[in-house]
């Protein structure tokens, strides 16, 4: 048995509903809603073979749910399906923008099971019978203006919600978008270091200038090795040269 925090009205339609003896009371055919203050109620069961004779149970009255099945405590009211037609709703409305552009439907909403208090609704673009469709969270504080059939909002685009179910469709936009977000990032990048080598100094000219660095560095070098190597030794070998004596006297014996 599941009593989850968080219920979506479509998980609940077309449940069957078991009393506390166990008695099958129907199926969920609607929700029963209060719009001024964006709460679910109850819903509403009945039997196909009898579509006029209803249910209406409160949402307190829930007890658990597991898989197609509702568990309710308690006994339902009775009620003809004439009146529920008559209930509030903003299931099915048009949403528009601020501009009074049309937007989508309302299709379905998330309430928290126990207050009732409506979350969010969930808004189709196209047809909400098509299955596979997208779905775009709509928070009740969007809401500018309601009326029965018709909800005004402060948006100018659906793609101002956040998405609860993306159709093949749009996960293929969102996917192309991301996509063309990354190459430009890409391309950003790549025409920045391109820029920055073109600031640089040419190849040629740093390759000819290093060559030349080192071609000068090499000549110093070698012109010192062979003054080390090939000079020193011709110089060490050259003759002494001393200035001749005056006279024969200062040295004591002949100049040769």
């Amino acid at each position: 048995m599941l009593h989850p925090d968080r219920l979506l009205l479509s998980d609940l339609l077309h449940c069957h509903v078991y009393c506390e003896q166990g008695v099958n009371r129907g199926i969920v055919v609607m929700g029963w809603m209060h719009p001024p203050a964006h709460r679910l109620l109850g819903w509403a069961s009945s039997f196909p073979s009898l579509p006029q004779q209803c249910s209406i149970w409160r949402l307190n009255q829930c007890i658990g749910m597991h898989s197609q099945e509702v568990y309710a405590r308690g006994k339902p009211a009775r009620a003809d399906s004439s009146i529920l037609d008559q209930l509030p709703t903003l299931v099915g409305a048009s949403l528009l923008n601020r501009e009074g552009k049309l937007l989508g439907q309302i299709v379905d909403l998330a309430c928290d099971i126990s207050s009732g208090r409506i979350i969010h609704y969930l808004v189709a673009r196209s047809n909400p019978r098509l299955p596979g469709g997208s779905r775009w969270q709509f928070s009740p504080n969007h809401i500018m203006d309601q009326q029965l059939g018709q909800i005004t909002s402060d948006l100018l685009t659906l793609d101002d919600l956040p998405l609860a179910h993306a159709s093949f469709r749009q996960d293929l936009l969102l996917r192309s978008r991301r996509l063309r977000k990354q190459l430009q990032l890409f391309s950003n990048r790549t025409t920045q270091r391109l820029e920055g080598w073109l600031d640089e100094p040419p190849w040629e000219s740093t390759m000819q200038r290093d060559m030349s660095a080192q071609h000068d560095n090499d000549l110093s070098s070698d012109s010192l090795e062979a003054w080390h190597d090939e000079n020193w030794v011709l110089l060490s070998r050259q003759p002494q040269r001393t200035s001749r004596p005056n006279n024969d006297s200062e040295l004591g014996e002949p100049w040769i």
